[in-house]
């Protein structure tokens, strides 16, 4: 088995659920998606973004996702999810997602997410907040 545990910032493990096989019995693939959410919010809770935004009016927006899918996943099953932030620019950043399955003892999938820092209040992009950056490169020392 690869342990991500300790090599990403953040990685999760769930079980694969009974209801998200779709008709060619595998995980449907909208269901990968959803995967990368609870990573992404996962990692947004450890950075306490959406403290900040809740404080501020300021937070992330996700601007487009992608997966590549390397195995099907099926119940039963229990994964890892794992995310980093692989690129920092000044109003955005880019996500890294690998979906690990325990029973294929494989990656079944790798994803990715473009995070746009975005001011509610004013309705347009802004630049990432330096506590937010800070967060980041704290949070991400050991892993990039």
């Amino acid at each position: 088995m690869v342990e991500l545990k300790g090599n990403f910032p953040v990685v999760l493990s769930q079980d694969l659920s009974w209801s998200d096989m779709d008709a060619f019995e595998h995980i449907n693939n909208a269901v990968y998606f959803r995967f990368f959410e609870d990573a992404r919010i996962a990692y947004f809770e450890k950075l306490k973004v959406m403290q900040h935004k809740n404080d501020t009016g300021v937070g992330p927006i996700l601007a487009s996702t992608s997966c590549d899918f390397r195995a099907p996943l099926s119940f039963p099953d229990t994964i890892q999810i794992a995310t980093v932030i692989e690129s920092i620019e000044r109003k955005r950043f880019k996500m890294k997602y690998f979906v690990y399955s325990e029973r294929l003892n494989k990656i079944a999938a790798e994803g990715g997410g473009l995070i746009v820092y975005y001011d509610y209040g004013q309705e347009r992009s802004c630049e990432i907040p330096d506590v937010i950056l800070s967060a980041i490169h704290a949070s991400q020392d050991d892993y990039v």
